[in-house]
């Protein structure tokens, strides 16, 4: 039979087969769930998360979170929020922002963003304000991704270990305002003729040039 007659691959596991894990009491382990146990798991996290319960999950990410954060500028309840919001839980930022509407689109996300944790800003100056008040008395530096004139190539620039990510939407990019409220502005350099790139896009490379500055060695 072909690949194709068998239907698609499906992801995860089944039941779990043969005993169950017992602690040092004889009891489950708390971070495995037993309704996945009984029924598979076959949600989208990586295998070492197998069987676990979603609190156990993000109580693990939240142990070794990475010290960026990433905004997103939530004005045409754009598809590729969810998208961006996806990668973000793949680099494991320690947080995510919407600014302006609180509703987004979260069907891109693929319900990653459970494992996240999420903050609403109505505009761009209360994403400041808290930006300011983190890390006293410095604060945290917004780093705003947009082609602009004056920005600064990504691949020149020396980002931030602690910083926020600023994206905006498919198509305007961010606003004047949240451009005036960044401390600084680079630009992802591209050789085609399209004047932008897709924000889902934009935003994983964004990501991982941050990855490539402060973080060595594979993921634990």
């Amino acid at each position: 039979m072909s690949d194709a007659a068998a239907g698609p691959r499906q992801v995860g596991v089944g039941p779990w087969v043969g005993p169950w894990p017992r602690d040092d009491t004889g009891a489950l382990p708390r971070h495995l769930d037993a309704e996945l146990l009984t029924q598979g798991d076959r949600r989208n996290v990586v295998d070492r998360y197998r069987y676990w319960t979603r609190e156990a999950i993000v109580a693990d990410l939240d142990s070794r979170r990475h010290e960026l954060h990433l905004a997103v500028e939530n004005w045409g309840h754009d598809f590729n929020i969810g998208s961006v919001i996806r990668t973000a839980n793949a680099f494991n930022v320690a947080a995510f922002h919407i600014v302006g509407r609180r509703r987004w689109n979260r069907r891109g996300a693929m319900v990653t963003d459970r494992y996240q944790h999420e903050h609403h800003h109505p505009g761009v100056d209360a994403l400041a304000a808290w930006a300011r008040a983190q890390r006293q008395p410095e604060g945290i530096p917004i780093i705003a991704v947009e082609n602009t004139v004056t920005a600064l190539p990504l691949e020149h620039a020396q980002l931030p270990r602690h910083c926020v990510l600023l994206l905006g939407q498919e198509g305007p990019g961010l606003t004047e305002d949240a451009l005036a409220c960044a401390d600084q502005v680079v630009a992802i350099s591209q050789y085609g003729s399209t004047r932008s790139l897709n924000a889902g896009a934009a935003g994983a490379i964004a990501m991982h040039a941050w990855v490539r500055q402060h973080v060595s060695g594979p993921t634990p």
